[in-house]
């Protein structure tokens, strides 16, 4: 596989045209997160609803400077994302992560993870799975930071 095989056309998509891109408030957690490998940064803020029980992605908003990949990835994983409770998305981003770790030895599910499929092209480049799961990491952590700003359990 060559890099020209790593940008599909939903890649370019999510990167001219990425979704939920922009700062926006309200949000109870901000996190910032630089991959030192290419230069990938992305701050990231997320916005909870529900409650402590289920808790729902009311919004994920970012500004994402970097690669292609870096870029689309954040586009996919917010959209993937918002609307559901964080036990749905769980599921969703273990499933990504391993894919990504699996070399491009296990296939993605669409069912489960939709056009981050389009990523797992990145599987087979170690440096490119950083790009790729940057903003899924800075989401994990972002969720981590927020639960504890309402005075929810992680």
């Amino acid at each position: 596989m060559d890099l020209s095989s790593l940008y599909t056309d939903i890649v370019f998509e999510h990167d001219k045209r990425p979704l939920h891109a922009g700062l926006r408030e309200p949000f109870e957690a901000e996190v910032h997160h630089v991959n030192p490998t290419c230069g990938d940064e992305i701050t990231l803020r997320l916005h909870l609803g529900g409650d402590a029980d289920a808790p729902v992605v009311e919004d994920i908003s970012y500004d994402a400077t970097g690669c292609a990949m870096s870029r689309a990835s954040a586009s996919i994983m917010s959209d993937l994302l918002i609307g559901h409770t964080t036990s749905e998305n769980e599921p969703v981003a273990e499933h990504l992560d391993r894919v990504m770790h699996a070399r491009g030895e296990e296939q993605g599910d669409e069912e489960i993870i939709g056009d981050a499929v389009a990523l797992q092209g990145a599987a087979k480049f170690p440096n490119r799975v950083k790009c790729v799961l940057m903003s899924w990491k800075a989401y994990q952590s972002a969720l981590i930071e927020a639960r504890g700003a309402l005075g929810w359990s992680a």
